[in-house]
């Protein structure tokens, strides 16, 4: 071993500190991972009646175990060692002990109430929740709930033709051109960490049938869009609706009777072809919409005998006959040539019936359970995510996102917080992944990026 010392005067308040002694002991033998050389730096003050002693360092080994390291040192880098200034613990315990205390801040005053304030005795509470909220600090470490670009689903609606097409009831969304508009907007989703998406056609009406026929063409909207997504972006997850309302000439999501009754079963073959159609393309997870009885099932069954053993399914499992709906219809002219959808979409009045649906869709395979809408339904949420252990999607439906849109035009809310807020509720309940038109414009939110 050996040691090199030099010295220096440094001028200090103190009049019993005049001058520091620098030792750098370089150890010639140290076990340190990957045979690394381990510079120890020493740097302290002595009083002036022992400041030309010399420093004494007696040979040892040191044991260190990665990758923390257990020595008071300076690491030699390509730059050079880390310098520690200052006096060693001892010295610095030592001038403790001789009265010598350091300075620091005092403490600071009390703030002054305002003028008029009563003064009244303190209440006897023991517990003060306001505590753990009274910095950021405090906040941030003690929050339940966090919301990251991850946990969004963008959904986009997309058509045959090459330009970018603007849905009037739904500020700042769009029809986008399937092979160019589409593919920038789902960039700039992935800028920002944004690396799912759900599609959603609209189809031209001579393609619509009263069978839909055309949601299983494999040279369909739907299915190229795929195919050109994975082709540019690979590990994009992408989600697809299984559902007829798109395809269909009489605008519900099943085949209609003469007599004006949805057929289930017979609507349950066309969607397992769907859904296959989809997963040859490469989607990533199928999602039925329907709310036919039985789909899940008879999709799990369709896909697996196809070797689609990998595709989830993300099921619409409480997907309640809302009046929410209506701007998404609009964008996609899908709306009911006549009557509604209540004889297959659920209640809005029912909370026990959720769990109804969460058990079939648990049993037939699903391996997601979507609630729709969200905000609104936010005990639903909180009903699934309490009964069973499969992830859990809300989706933010059109009519939530106009409304926070609308009211920020109208300057009525502060748009970015109401819609960060209304985010941060959904996981709160207990969504895993939200389906939101708000994906982009939040994952930059979060990002700290402006729009």
């Amino acid at each position: 071993m050996s040691a090199v010392l030099n010295s220096s005067i440094l001028n200090r308040n103190s009049d019993h500190y005049r001058s520091v002694v620098m030792a750098s002991v370089m150890l010639n033998s140290v076990n340190c991972s990957g045979g690394r050389a381990v510079k120890f730096d020493y740097v302290g003050l002595k009083p002036l009646k022992v400041h030309q002693n010399i420093l004494s360092v007696r040979p040892h080994s040191v044991k260190i175990s990665p990758p923390m390291l257990t020595v008071r040192a300076g690491e030699t880098r390509e730059n050079g060692p880390i310098k520690k200034m200052g006096m060693s613990d001892a010295e610095c315990e030592a001038a403790v002990v001789a009265g010598n205390i350091p300075e620091a801040p005092p403490v600071p005053p009390k703030p002054a109430a305002p003028a008029g304030t009563p003064v009244v005795s303190s209440l006897p509470i023991s517990r003060r929740p306001r505590r753990n909220r009274r910095t950021p600090a405090l906040r941030a470490a003690f929050q339940e709930t966090t919301l990251s670009p991850a946990n969004l689903v963008y959904p986009l609606f997309i058509h045959e033709g090459e330009e970018d097409t603007p849905i009037g009831a739904m500020p700042g969304c769009y029809r986008l051109g399937w092979r160019h508009g589409l593919v920038e907007e789902v960039s700039k989703a992935r800028d920002v960490g944004v690396n799912s998406i759900v599609l959603f056609p609209k189809v031209p009406d001579a393609l619509k049938s009263s069978t839909g026929d055309e949601a299983y063409n494999e040279n369909g909207l739907v299915p190229r869009t795929i195919r050109l997504l994975k082709d540019k972006y690979p590990d994009l997850v992408i989600y697809t609706d299984v559902a007829l309302d798109p395809y269909s000439s009489d605008g519900h999501d099943g085949i209609v009777r003469e007599d004006g009754v949805i057929m289930n079963d017979e609507t349950v073959h066309q969607l397992c072809k769907q859904a296959v159609a989809q997963a040859r393309a490469g989607a990533d997870v199928v999602s039925p919409s329907d709310m036919m009885d039985g789909r899940v099932g008879a999709i799990r069954a369709a896909l697996d005998a196809k070797g689609f053993h990998h595709v989830s399914i993300m099921s619409y499992t409480a997907k309640y006959a809302s009046s929410f709906y209506g701007p998404f219809r609009e964008a996609l002219d899908s709306n009911p040539r006549f009557g509604d959808k209540k004889t297959y979409q659920m209640n809005p009045a029912n909370y026990r019936e959720a769990l109804v649906e969460t058990r079939e869709d648990e049993s037939e395979g699903a391996d997601i359970l979507l609630v729709k809408p969200g905000l609104p339904y936010l005990d639903i949420i909180r009903l699934l995510r309490d009964n069973s252990p499969l992830p859990i999607a809300a989706y933010q439906v059109s009519g939530e996102y106009s409304m926070i849109k609308a009211g920020g035009v109208l300057k009525m809310i502060d748009e970015e917080r109401v819609m960060m807020e209304s985010l941060m509720c959904l996981r709160r309940a207990g969504a895993d992944i939200i389906l939101t038109y708000f994906a982009l414009q939040a994952a930059r939110c979060l990002c700290g990026e402006k729009r």
